[in-house]
């Protein structure tokens, strides 16, 4: 049988549509294996978010390529369309055998058997023997749409969650939003959204696969149905019609910009028992000119308004954020400004990385860009506060029972437990072995540093 591998690098947009793609495959007749096995193509879903992102997606291209000379590799993604953006695809990715965007990823399995059928029928540049074997040069497909100009969302759906509890639905693509120092509208477009039949269809089919919680995740989620003029129903709608699918316990929701965030449409959520009170609001900086200067259209005020506003409605509710460490001309008191309004926002948990300079954004083209040492002693600050913050949110549960979802059973010399999430989405071990995917209520004993919670069964 036919054999096909993939890896996934970046969101968990990116890893939906990767479980779309190996679905095409399989239904094409691709038996699925592990990524560092022998196959006859590998598909490789690239990310750009970062130049530690695109230095991983090329590694992973020539890691293929190594594994498997003879094999047909395929790079996808965000970091082929920035590529493209510059027409430097080809020399970027130049140990590819097919390129693909960001908008084409359901011809993924007819560009495999295209290119097959012209290889093996002797076409490769340099190939005068017509053998289709690798001696020449490799002859590079490429299948990468003018993201700029597209309007219209492409539908990928998956049948079966790649996971036995939890399931991502992507409902949206695209950002507008165009921060001066993320590639990512120039990598994924402009905002596209799902039609909300199509997201419910969705929601209702992976609920009878068995699965307890939906996560609805896009791009840039909170843009939901804005290019849908048509179209009446927004997020809220969506989380609730989400919920109804018989069997769904959970449903949460992907990164959100805090503009979203308003009175209404807490009510709405609140509203909704099976919604999860885990808010994950992009930050980037807390300091007003470091938000002024990367493009972010909002004041630390605002921000923290939003934060008070979510707690008003979910009291418990865990806010996690990005923060980007060492932006262009951040001055050691603007570093001094977010630390102090992390601990005031009192995150639950915080993303913090360094600031990677983007090929063809605002921030690239700054004065004062600052050292790497800098930036990541920053980052490490961040990530230390981020820590004292998480187990400082665990400790509010200490004593309290708590409802956690089933998704792992392990086995140390120490004894077995099993790990899952609150609806919070705070980490917990329950002593003894319970069914994966069954929901256990729970006291919580202890904390651990990184905000873990370890339980008693009641």
């Amino acid at each position: 049988m036919k054999k096909c591998a993939y890896k996934n690098l970046g969101c968990k947009v990116n890893a939906f549509e990767l479980e779309a793609m190996k679905e095409q495959m399989e239904a094409s007749g691709w038996e699925t294996v592990p990524f560092d096995s022998p196959a006859d193509v590998y598909v490789i879903h690239t990310c750009t978010v970062t130049n530690i992102a695109d230095r991983k997606s090329r590694q992973m291209i020539r890691q293929a390529r190594r594994q498997s000379p003879d094999a047909v590799v395929v790079a996808v993604g965000c970091s082929v369309q920035a590529a493209a953006a510059r027409g430097a695809e080809e020399s970027v990715f130049s140990d590819a055998d097919i390129l693909i965007g960001t908008n084409r990823k359901t011809d993924l399995a007819s560009a495999v058997e295209e290119f097959l059928a012209e290889r093996d029928g002797g076409e490769r540049i340099g190939d005068e023997a017509g053998t289709g074997r690798a001696a020449g040069r490799r002859k590079l497909t490429s299948v990468c749409a003018d993201i700029r100009v597209e309007r219209t969302y492409e539908e990928q759906e998956i049948r079966e969650s790649g996971e036995h509890c939890r399931a991502f639905i992507k409902v949206e693509d695209g950002c507008d939003r165009f921060c001066s120092y993320c590639g990512i509208p120039f990598a994924r477009g402009p905002v596209r959204s799902r039609p909300f039949a199509a997201a419910v269809r969705e929601a209702e089919r992976l609920a009878r696969t068995g699965v307890k919680e939906l996560v609805l995740n896009g791009i840039d989620l909170s843009s939901y149905a804005k290019d849908l003029p048509g179209q009446r129903e927004g997020l809220a709608d969506l989380v609730r019609a989400a919920a109804a699918a018989e069997g769904i316990e959970r449903v949460r929701l992907g990164s959100l910009e805090q503009g979203v965030i308003t009175e209404p449409f807490l009510a709405e959520l609140a509203a909704v028992p099976e919604f999860c009170p885990q808010f994950h609001l992009s930050l980037q900086s807390g300091s007003d000119a470091v938000l002024a200067r990367m493009n972010r259209h909002y004041t630390t005020a605002e921000y923290l308004e939003k934060c008070r506003l979510i707690r008003r409605f979910f009291p418990d509710a865990a806010v996690t954020t990005d923060i980007i460490a060492g932006f262009p001309q951040e001055t050691e008191e603007e570093f001094a400004e977010t630390l102090a309004f992390v601990r005031e926002a009192a995150f639950s948990r915080i993303h913090a990385f360094p600031y990677s300079r983007r090929e063809g954004t605002n921030a690239a083209k700054m004065s004062g860009q600052l050292t790497e040492r800098v930036k990541k002693d920053r980052c490490r600050q961040l990530i230390a506060l981020g820590e004292e913050l998480s187990r400082a949110y665990g400790e509010r549960f200490s004593g309290r029972t708590v409802e956690v979802l089933c998704e792992e059973v392990v086995r140390t010399p120490g004894g077995v437990f099993t790990e899952g999430y609150t609806k919070e989405y705070v980490r917990a071990a329950l002593p003894g072995e319970h069914p994966v995917n069954a929901l256990v209520r729970a006291k919580a004993a202890e904390v651990e540093e990184d905000g873990k919670l370890w339980l008693i069964c009641e």
